[in-house]
């Protein structure tokens, strides 16, 4: 087929029809990849369930669960500094000296034990190095572990149950009385408000325990 001046056509008439979908298409594509790539990027995509495998096969479900160990018998220092200590080896030994001994999942623990080099735990909660974030500040104003860490008791394999991303973060600076708890259950991963006080408990306990969380810039990140 020809033109009107007497040149083959390229392409067939056909195509014609195609520009308005070409063109929604070639439109729309920028706006598909921002929106594929936000939520592929996002910490609720890429961080939550992020559970690595560990040296020794510890089980939370057990130890904090099943046997009730507080969860400050290991991780000790959450009261007193930022940040949560990975427990040494010995606090281990303290019940595995006796209990289990020659388990073989022990194994690298008894080698630390004997040789005196660390455990190589993999950290499972790891914020970027330029947050902030001090245990203490929160343990010590009633927020419980259970609010950012999930049910760890119930964990056989810990893994990261919140995205812990600045909009989480800030969602509970803006809001905290939801997550506050009396200072004596913020271990208690089970603990739930008696329903008659519920709704007047998180006020009550933000005045009490003074918390004003921040939400500048400055709050996290120094």
């Amino acid at each position: 087929m020809q033109d009107q001046t007497g040149q083959p056509f390229v392409f067939p008439k056909w195509i014609d029809s195609l520009r308005p979908v070409i063109g929604a298409v070639l439109g729309l594509a920028p706006l598909y990849l921002g929106i594929l790539f936000y939520y592929g990027g996002s910490p609720r995509t890429t961080d939550v369930g992020y559970a690595p495998e560990q040296p020794v096969p510890y089980s939370h479900a057990l130890h904090a669960g099943e046997l009730g160990i507080d969860c400050r018998y290991c991780h000790t220092s959450v009261e007193s500094a930022a940040h949560a200590n990975v427990p040494p080896t010995a606090t281990c030994m303290n019940c595995h000296t006796g209990i289990y001994p020659e388990s073989p999942k022990l194994l690298p623990v008894r080698d630390s034990y004997a040789t005196g080099m660390p455990v190589r735990w993999i950290r499972v909660h790891d914020l970027p190095d330029y947050v902030y974030f001090n245990h203490s500040a929160h343990v010590n104003r009633g927020v419980g572990c259970v609010d950012c860490h999930g049910r760890i008791d119930k964990m056989e394999v810990v893994y990261q149950a919140e995205p812990l991303n600045m909009g989480w973060c800030l969602d509970c600076h803006r809001n905290p009385e939801p997550n506050l708890r009396p200072l004596d259950e913020v271990t208690n991963m089970a603990w739930q408000p008696h329903p008659q006080e519920a709704e007047s408990l998180g006020a009550r306990l933000r005045a009490e325990y003074n918390v004003h969380p921040p939400e500048d810039c400055s709050g996290c990140h120094r």
